[in-house]
Formats: structure tokens, C-alpha cells, sequence
């Protein structure tokens, strides 16, 4: 269920920062509230997902890096911003760290 929590946690983060640019600058109403909401809604299912059974530091590892990872890819995709072999090489690195924190915290 932690798991679960998290991954919709990223989701909606995911969601709250494509809205925040969206929302440029907060002069679009409804983009800026769903950035708002977006946030608040991520932050309590990280908070109870930390609850339930997730380390602090893995769990804010994976939160961090997928949305970090997933933000620059949508970035990419669908807003016209650049993907160069060096944002590439940062993304592998982000994945790298969170899959090297997971398996130290499996014992």
C-alpha cells in the first residue's frame, strides 16, 4: 500500500509541476490551482506513505528523482524544451542513485 501511495504521490506531483508551468506565473486560474492542489495532495500521500513502512530517504529518493527524470522528459515531449545528450546522461544518473539507495536499504 506504501508503494501504491508513493507512486501516486509522483503522479501527482508530476501533474503539479507541468501545471505550474502551465500556470505561467500563477496568471491562469485554474493551472494554479491545480498546481496547488496538485502539491498538497503529494505531499500528504509522501506523508503517509513515510507513515506506513517507506524510509525517509529512499521513498523522498524515488518521489524526487522520478518526478525530476519524468518532468524533464514531458518538458521534452510536449513543451518544447531540449533533451541534450548531457540532460540524458543526468537522468540515467538520477535513476542510478535511486536504484543503488533502494538496494542499501534492503537488507
Amino acid at each position: 500500500m506504501a508503494w501504491l501511495l508513493l507512486a501516486l504521490a509522483i503522479v501527482s506531483e508530476i501533474a503539479a509541476t507541468s501545471a505550474l508551468k502551465l500556470a505561467n506565473g500563477f496568471t491562469h486560474l485554474g493551472w494554479s490551482i491545480l498546481v496547488i492542489a496538485g502539491y498538497a495532495t503529494s505531499f500528504a500521500l509522501l506523508g503517509k506513505a513515510l507513515q506506513l513502512q517507506l524510509e525517509m530517504g529512499t521513498a523522498y529518493a524515488i518521489w524526487s528523482g522520478a518526478g525530476t527524470a519524468a518532468i524533464a522528459l514531458i518538458g521534452f515531449a510536449f513543451m518544447g524544451e531540449s533533451l541534450s545528450p548531457l540532460k540524458i546522461g543526468g537522468i540515467v544518473l538520477i535513476i542510478a542513485g535511486v536504484i543503488v539507495l533502494n538496494l542499501a536499504g534492503t537488507h
